[in-house]
Formats: C-alpha cells, sequence, structure tokens
C-alpha cells in the first residue's frame, strides 16, 4: 500500500486510512479539526536524525508538499521529502503499545530505541 511517486512522478507519502482517523480524531480532540499535521526531519538521536510529526495550525508554505487523506491535511518541507519520499504512515496497535509508524523505505540504519534513524 506504498507509494513511492504519485502518477505525475512526483515525490509522494502515503497514508493509511487507519493513521488518518486517529490524526483526525486527535485534531478534533485538540479543538482544531481545520489544523494540519506536518511531518518531517529533523537533525538530532542517537544515530543522527528523527521524525518530525507535530501539530501545524499555519497554512503550508507554497514550497511545501501538501498530501490530503480522509479529511486530514499533511504537509512536508522540501528538505524533508527528500528522505522520506515514498513513505507510509501507519498506526499501529499491539502487544507492545500503539502509535503511528513510519515506512520509510530510504531508512538506512536506526537506533534499538527505533526513534532515531539515519539515511
Amino acid at each position: 500500500m506504498s507509494a513511492a511517486k504519485d502518477l505525475r512522478g512526483m515525490p509522494s507519502i502515503t497514508i493509511t486510512g487507519r493513521a488518518a482517523k486517529v490524526m483526525r480524531e486527535q485534531l478534533q480532540r485538540r479543538g482544531t479539526p481545520q489544523a494540519k499535521i506536518r511531518f518531517g526531519i529533523r537533525g538530532g538521536g542517537c544515530t543522527g536524525y528523527s521524525y518530525l510529526f507535530e501539530f501545524e495550525d499555519k497554512e503550508p508554505r507554497d514550497s511545501d508538499f501538501v498530501v490530503v487523506k480522509d479529511g486530514v491535511t499533511v504537509i512536508v518541507d522540501p528538505k524533508s521529502m527528500r528522505v522520506v519520499d515514498g513513505t507510509e504512515i501507519d498506526f499501529e496497535t499491539g502487544i507492545r503499545g500503539h502509535g503511528f509508524r513510519f515506512n520509510n523505505p530510504n531508512v538506512q540504519d536506526s537506533c534499538g530505541c527505533g526513534e532515531s534513524i539515519t539515511f
């Protein structure tokens, strides 16, 4: 269910229906259903980078990539898109808990806790 490029060959990410549902619920609980989710990469963590996944109340910049799934808008800055292109954002529940999972084909290594990544 992952898509590396959209039909026009543009960089893209895929959001599963389950992930979009949880994002929408979190935005509702926050009281800002019109807000967006900013997804990207920031420096830090034990292997060099970590994911950025936070609420965004501002409108996307002209250079941002915008993905809409089931009423949820996810925005990605161009620098981050170079390393998250092809990523599937999913939400998992299981014996070890629950949370968003980023299935990124560009990751070369990650730390034991899974919070830090290398490209």
